[in-house]
């Protein structure tokens, strides 16, 4: 691409992106530097002195460097950097420069400064109050940056442009959300709702604050909070998402889930560390099928969303495939039939003896049951 600012934003806040850390933050928010809108030019004074939309350091008075830590979003290869000094004069640094890293699961600020940390942009001399741009030779997937200032003072954003590049043991984990609210999955109870509603932790899409997401009073006796779900359909769990975006001091220190379905109560995720902030994926050895789910966060806090992505059972899908065409409309219904290739006569007989029986025509079985139904293989192909 011949203008690779024009790539994704992989550490930007709309994608998950998040400053995990930084040696100073007297005057301004170390978390402004991923917000996904430009930064803008602020009035006034605050209790930190002038007011700045970004990250702005103290004046240092000591040999060193100031630093923060971006977790990307989406892990990706990196193209171009963009430090932008907007509104920034006599604040700005005299020269920064960019590190990145690869590192599995989800590892703490301590775990991160022992990360193998690698150069993408060389120390470089910056202006106040302009973006610049630097382009980037790489060929390596990485998770995390780490942008150093020299000496000191302040940066409204931090753009890292890139090709994302996913891990196909997520990927191959499979594209089916079984708690989704929008594919049917349900809260049926909850410990504590005091803050934010659990309903919103299956909601579509990221959550842009932390009013939208669940969040729990502060515990002061003993116990744990917690979510029941009940599941789109039965199915098999291979990719739990816990995600605490935008819960810095308030996250929940660990969580487990644990199934019930036809084999009885399962554990699903036995109990796991989390981290603030963090979008957790766990890839699942896809146990016994699961129709409800308990969501145990320890002790209390909040979270963003919950995934869990897997496969519908056999049983399971042809539950939710029976239940969304028993509800259909007679008049979708049969649009539905007939777009299947189901003669008119026959559509209408099929739609006005709802709810469905066995021994489905081929054309509707793969709709209502994403397969053959046995009893027409059986006989033949006949009804």
């Amino acid at each position: 691409m011949s203008d690779p600012t024009r790539l994704p934003d992989l550490a930007s806040r709309a994608l998950g992106g998040a400053v995990l850390a930084a040696n100073d933050e007297s005057f301004a928010a170390k978390e402004n530097l991923v917000l996904p809108h430009p930064p803008q030019a602020l009035p006034g004074f605050g209790h930190r002195g002038k007011e700045y939309d970004g990250w702005e350091t103290r004046r240092r008075r000591s040999p060193g460097s100031d630093w923060a830590i971006v977790r990307l979003g989406v892990p990706g290869i990196v193209a171009a950097v963009v430090v932008d000094t907007a509104h920034c004069t006599g604040n700005h640094p005299a020269r920064a420069s960019l590190e990145g890293a690869s590192v599995e699961g989800h590892p703490t600020v301590a775990e991160l400064e022992r990360a193998d940390w690698r150069p993408l942009v060389p120390l470089s001399d910056l202006a106040g109050d302009s973006a610049h741009t630097f382009p980037v030779d790489s060929t390596r997937r990485i998770t995390h940056v780490r942008l150093t200032i020299a000496p000191d003072g302040g940066v409204a954003r931090l753009r890292v442009h890139g090709t994302a590049v996913p891990d196909p043991r997520l990927v191959d984990a499979g594209p089916f959300d079984l708690a989704a609210l929008e594919n049917g999955g349900r809260v049926t109870g909850v410990s504590d709702e005091f803050y934010g509603r659990p309903v919103q932790l299956v909601s579509p899409g990221l959550a842009r604050s932390m009013g939208e997401g669940w969040e729990t009073r502060r515990r002061r006796g003993e116990g744990n909070d917690w979510v029941e779900l009940a599941l789109a359909c039965e199915g098999v769990v291979t990719l739990a998402e816990l995600d605490t975006s935008w819960f810095l001091g308030n996250a929940p220190g660990s969580a487990s889930l644990t199934g019930s379905g036809p084999d009885g109560e399962v554990v699903v995720l036995p109990r796991t560390r989390l981290q603030p902030d963090t979008r957790h994926r766990f890839v699942l050895d896809g146990g016994p099928a699961v129709d409800r789910v308990r969501l145990d966060v320890l002790p209390d806090g909040g979270m963003a969303r919950l995934r869990l992505w897997g496969r519908p059972t056999a049983a399971g899908r042809e539950a939710l495939g029976r239940r969304w065409f028993d509800a259909l409309p007679d008049v979708q219904a049969l649009e539905v039939l007939q777009s299947a290739g189901v003669a008119p006569a026959e559509a209408g007989r099929l739609v006005g003896a709802r709810p469905l029986g066995t021994g489905l025509p081929p054309a509707l079985a793969r709709l209502v049951l994403g397969r053959e139904d046995r009893t027409v293989q059986e006989a033949g192909g006949r009804r």
